[in-house]
């Protein structure tokens, strides 16, 4: 077929590899305003990432809804795959 094949360890791929510095600030923002949205006692609401801001979001608002992957964003990684 021509195509390269490797061996992957489905762990890993899920993780993405080890954490990077941005990946432990970022679970740690989510984590601060998840607190927040408890203090304010803002339930039903989720914190989410809206370019590098922190976001509280109703559920209400995304329940049942699905994100898809900008098409252009994937074409541009097709460059990395061949």
């Amino acid at each position: 077929m021509g195509l390269e094949t490797r061996v992957v360890i489905l762990g890993h791929l899920q993780r993405g590899g080890s954490p990077t510095a941005f990946d432990r600030m970022l679970g740690t923002r989510f984590g601060i305003a998840a607190i927040d949205l408890v203090h304010k006692q803002e339930f039903g609401c989720m914190v989410a990432i809206r370019g590098n801001e922190i976001v509280s979001v109703n559920l209400k608002d995304v329940i049942g809804k699905r994100k898809i992957v900008d098409l252009r964003l994937y074409d541009m990684a097709k460059v990395f795959f061949g």
